[in-house]
């Protein structure tokens, strides 16, 4: 039997381990692909406090050791489902159950990406789908957003305060984010929209150097050397198999607020898989504490 049953092996997870067990808890993460999440993929990571620049592998494994050291276990399992046993949640994988007093869902989300060549292979080379993660790096140098929604448009806003030029990619002729940000884009001398277009190819051999686009009303093809691409095309939560114990919004992320609780007694979310406006590295850190804190608590009133 474990006090805290955790789902999810990213930032928030490992985090929300660390502080179960020092709370006295016997904690398990369970991990369907890897431990660490996104952040691995980050050859640097220079918006953490405390940490002037690591990379993402480095960070992930220090909290992994940190959660180890502490007594926390792991298991590389993927999880199908949660059922309810009156006070008992077991978490159910495709191996076996765990039973526990408390679940903190932190299963986090996989960025929606654009599926052309060159995009896999130069992730973290140029390819970034975190402006305020990575926008630093490109201080100076000329970059390309591609997306329409409020994200697309809040990165090129952003990235407009540090990188000399931004282009903004979207396939539509008109942004489906914020007007009020376009507005603030279009008087931006280094913000430039290139729109009804669609990105067919990155290129470069190690790093980004240029995107191939292809322009839908003429069908012409023409080449944008940039230094660094970022994609904002969406965001997909992994919350599906959870739809039967908590609440989700109509974007499949589950509704929990900043206590971290559920609209289920002893389930808690935290990270990026839940609704909220800001997800890095740091809300996800936040949300992991506040939810084992919870987690703590609930487990005590039935013990």
């Amino acid at each position: 039997m474990y006090d805290i049953g955790i789902i999810g092996g990213g930032t928030a997870g490992m985090t929300a381990a660390i502080y179960g067990q020092r709370a006295g808890k016997r904690t398990i993460i369970i991990e369907g692909s890897g431990f660490g999440g996104q952040i691995v993929s980050s050859t640097n990571v220079e918006n953490y406090p405390g940490i002037a620049s690591v990379s993402g592998s480095e960070f992930s494994m220090n909290l992994l050791d940190q959660a180890m050291k502490l007594g926390a276990e792991t298991e590389m399992e993927q999880v199908t489902g949660i059922r309810d046993e009156g006070p008992i949640k077991v978490i159910e994988t495709t191996g076996k159950e765990y039973p526990c007093r408390s679940v903190i869902l932190a299963t986090g989300v996989t960025h929606r990406h654009l599926g052309v060549p060159g995009e896999e292979r130069l992730t973290g080379a140029g390819v970034s789908y975190c402006a305020t993660c990575d926008g630093a790096f490109f201080r100076g140098k000329e970059v390309a957003v591609v997306g329409g929604g409020s994200t697309a448009l809040q990165d090129a806003e952003f990235l407009s305060n540090y990188c000399s030029k931004v282009y903004l990619i979207h396939r539509r002729d008109e942004f489906r984010g914020e007007n009020s940000i376009v507005k603030r884009l279009e008087q931006k001398e280094n913000v430039e929209f290139i729109l009804s277009a669609t990105v067919k190819e990155i290129v470069g051999e190690n790093a980004v150097e240029a995107l191939i686009l292809n322009h839908k009303k003429t069908g012409e093809e023409s080449r944008l050397p940039v230094s660094g691409v970022f994609i904002a095309v969406g965001q997909i939560p992994q919350n599906d198999r959870f739809a039967d114990v908590v609440k989700l919004d109509g974007s499949g992320f589950i509704l929990a607020a900043e206590d971290c609780m559920t609209s289920h007694p002893g389930i808690f979310a935290a990270g990026d898989c839940r609704t909220k406006e800001v997800r890095q590295l740091t809300t996800a850190a936040a949300d992991g504490a506040v939810a084992a804190l919870a987690a703590c608590k609930y487990t005590d009133t039935l013990i």
